[in-house]
């Protein structure tokens, strides 16, 4: 009896030395990626999202210098509140060689993944000592549907980047452990910084690698001396993450709203949701916001979720089969989803599918190591195999969720009918409609955004620009005049008032009202644009272009303050000048077509023809319609 219970507590590979793979055995990893490939294919062709997307590519004015200089002014700035440098150098390479081609993203992101598959592949190997385990460890891995949003989704290229260093870090302690050799210690943390600058939630690796020392029998007082510099990364790191959120508002106090009890329901319904989605992966959506609290209570399953969790602790306390190795994937698990749990709040979701990427890694080497144990073995592999098909069949149809905004979108706001926080997505939906000047829809998502908060004061005010641009200018003011009465010191506001006065004719009051928006907020590029270009209807060039200049400095990548001061330097006679202007929106922008037909006209009115002509095929190429025309009548022959 003795010697049974010593065989159940030791580590199932403890030496660290696989069995022996037969010839057939090595193909099925490569068998399992080719499968992933096709599952994950539709991403090729699937457009960047205004989820994050726009900003991280689109407009990220640290995409636009690969040199010295802007590498390091990647590594050494916070961008939208985070701090990713290695995850923002690699969307530099992407598009200083392919510009905003959303194909190369995706594509990149899907070979990451796929690489991921691999690593895990060999961790399990490495930590079971099995092939077969291995094998349905990395296929659960591949084919997950909560790893889909990893994949499909380019913003979430930072979890991507950080899991393939992450379980780089990993496999290289594996080796250390089994083998003591320094150079995998030191690898390990070299893996580790890289994976910390992919993505701040890296800093959970420390408790992983203690998670892994009790795995193999290690003593953990002991070694724990040689995680102090890993400890010195991890605190780092967490600093600069919480000070960047914090920096950005996006850490909320729920107390006011939830109050102490059903916060507490909420963190553990957060917990219980990955627990449920690991084998219910429906249904999925892009955000799953905190719930909407009526008459002070919550949905019935935050509080069943208190009873779900005492009964898997229970369980995996009670286990005698594979006890170690349960107990081992639910250390991983915890471990490396501690930092996610919202224990301190951020955004407005209670959790997310990407924040499992790396931790189920855990809750997937327990369930088979546990099954591969198991008196049911045989049928028990055959439940997984069930459960893969199934899993490969949702992921793939999920895919296709992540096509574009509009379905993405449209899938967020279905998956969460009656939460209020839809009144966010219809504003960001109708941020997107209106970066394509898409001006009536972009005023409809407004409106949907304000039926469901009717004091939401971003909506009204873009709302009102959706108007302004419709000419619609009095409508225009209505919203202005509702968005005055819920914050009357927003220097946005009255810039926008000053521009749609404008419109309505009455350039005096458009005047003043822009100069009360600068003095509220100095900082204001939009305001300057403004003024500047009402001045320069009012024939006051030179108080325009002044105006111009201080966009431009504010705001470096304000293409329309370039185009803007460019028509004033033609207006003078300064073609050089407006040459430069072009220049320098094409450089930021390549794919603006009207910079590549505008940069055309003025080689043309310089008579260099041969410039004029590249520049117009490049526009024509863009889809410029005038370009054509021009490349006909004017440029036949070169």
């Amino acid at each position: 009896m003795a010697a049974k219970k010593l065989k159940t507590s030791t580590p199932m590979a403890s030496t660290g030395k696989a069995e022996p793979v037969a010839a057939t055995g090595r193909w099925y990893i490569w068998l399992l990626l080719v499968v992933t490939a096709i599952v994950f294919s539709g991403v090729a062709g699937h457009q960047l999202t205004f989820i994050d997307d726009d900003k991280y590519i689109i407009t990220n004015p640290y995409l636009r210098d690969l040199s010295l200089k802007g590498i390091g002014a990647i590594f050494t700035s916070f961008y939208e509140y985070n701090y990713h440098p290695l995850t923002t150098l690699t969307w530099l390479l992407e598009y200083t060689l392919f510009g905003p081609d959303a194909t190369i993203y995706h594509v990149v992101n899907l070979i990451l993944h796929l690489a991921n598959v691999w690593l895990v592949y060999r961790l399990a190997q490495r930590l079971s000592g099995k092939q077969n385990v291995a094998l349905m460890v990395a296929a659960l891995f591949a084919l997950h549907p909560l790893h889909v949003e990893s994949v499909a989704w380019v913003s979430e290229r930072k979890g991507l980047l950080s899991g393939l260093f992450y379980f780089m870090s990993l496999l290289a302690y594996v080796r250390y452990v089994d083998g003591s050799r320094r150079k995998d210690l030191l690898l390990c943390f070299v893996w580790f910084l890289f994976a910390c600058a992919s993505k701040s939630a890296a800093v959970t690796l420390p408790l992983v690698l203690m998670a892994i020392d009790w795995y193999r029998g290690r003593k953990i007082t002991s070694a724990l001396v040689e995680k102090i510099p890993f400890l010195l990364v991890s605190v780092l790191f967490g600093v600069l993450a919480v000070l960047s959120q914090k920096a950005g508002g996006s850490m909320t106090d729920l107390l006011p709203q939830y109050g102490l009890v059903n916060r507490i329901f909420l963190f553990t319904g957060g917990l219980a949701f990955y627990f449920v989605k690991l084998v219910i992966p429906y249904p999925l959506s892009a955000i799953h916001f905190f719930p909407d609290v009526s008459g002070g209570a919550l949905p019935w399953y935050f509080y069943a979720s208190v009873p779900l969790l005492a009964a898997i602790g229970w369980g995996v306390w009670k286990m005698r089969s594979g006890a170690r190795e349960l107990r081992f994937g639910m250390l991983f698990f915890l471990a490396a989803m501690v930092v996610m749990l919202q224990l301190l709040p951020v955004g407005g979701a209670y959790a997310a599918e990407r924040y499992t990427y790396v931790s189920y890694f855990g809750l997937f080497y327990a369930i088979v190591q546990w099954v591969d144990g198991a008196g049911f073995r045989e049928i028990g592999h055959r439940v997984l195999a069930a459960f893969l098909l199934l899993f490969a069949f949702v992921s793939w149809a999920r895919v296709s969720d992540w096509r574009d905004t509009d379905s993405i979108l449209g899938d967020i706001v279905y998956k969460n009918e009656g939460n209020s926080h839809n009144s966010l997505v219809h504003y960001h939906w109708g941020q997107y409609y209106t970066y394509r000047q898409q001006w009536p829809e972009a005023a409809d998502q407004y409106s949907r955004s304000l039926t469901i908060d009717p004091r939401y004061f971003p909506a009204l005010l873009r709302r009102g620009e959706a108007l302004d641009a419709m000419g619609r200018y009095k409508e225009a003011m209505a919203d202005y005049s509702v968005a005055r009465g819920i914050n009357a010191k927003s220097a946005a506001l009255y810039n926008n008032m000053g521009w749609t006065r404008f419109g309505l004719g009455d350039p005096a009051t458009a005047l003043s009202l822009i100069d009360t928006a600068i003095t509220l907020d100095s900082k204001l590029a939009t305001a300057y644009n403004n003024r500047g270009w009402i001045k320069l209807q009012l024939k006051d060039s030179v108080a325009a272009v002044s105006d111009f200049d201080a966009a431009i400095r504010l705001q470096p990548g304000f293409a329309k303050a370039y185009y803007n001061r460019a028509l004033v330097k033609l207006y003078r006679g300064d073609a050089t000048g407006a040459l430069a202007d072009y220049s320098t929106i094409i450089r930021m922008y390549p794919n603006e077509s009207l910079a590549w037909f505008n940069r055309g006209l003025v080689h043309l009115q310089l008579l260099d023809k041969q410039a004029a002509a590249r520049d117009m095929h490049r526009a024509a190429d863009l889809g410029n319609r005038n370009a054509a025309s021009i490349l006909t009548a004017e440029l036949r022959g070169m």
